[in-house]
């Protein structure tokens, strides 16, 4: 029998669980996760300013303004003038940085599907993907 959680109990024991799980996934090899963010959310969205990037992955834009800068000395982004507003720059993927994204995605998500094909049965991963929807509210709120 499981004892049942308060509120408080379950918040730790998520944080607890989504920690190690982020520590997992940031020791897969390849770039850096705030790297990898970036690339997805260009990769999803399109081109986007800096300060935008930082505002969208709640960075501070000095932050951000290095990684981009990162990922642009590495040929993976592209800046170029906004048209609007000659004082920002327009962030875009290379075709380099969109090849590389695909293919570390690929990777981390084919070893974390081997992994969830030997540690979960069927219903194990029905829970889970139920789950996803419930993640992706509290990551939202």
């Amino acid at each position: 029998m499981t004892k049942e959680l308060t509120t408080d109990e379950l918040a730790h024991e998520l944080r607890l669980a989504l920690g190690r799980l982020v520590r997992r996934l940031r020791a897969e090899p390849g770039p850096p996760t705030a790297q990898m963010t970036v690339l997805g959310r260009l990769d999803r969205e399109g081109p986007a300013s800096v300060s935008d990037l930082a505002a969208a992955e709640r960075m501070r834009p000095q932050s951000m303004a290095q990684t981009v800068r990162d990922l642009e000395s590495g040929g993976l982004v592209s800046r170029t003038p906004d048209p609007y507003d000659g004082r920002r720059a327009i962030v875009a993927l290379t075709p380099a940085g969109t090849e590389l994204l695909h293919a570390t995605r690929a990777r981390r998500e084919g070893r974390f599907a081997e992994v969830l094909d030997s540690e979960l049965d069927a219903r194990e991963r029905e829970v889970l993907r139920e789950a996803i929807g419930l993640l992706g509210r509290i990551a939202d709120a």
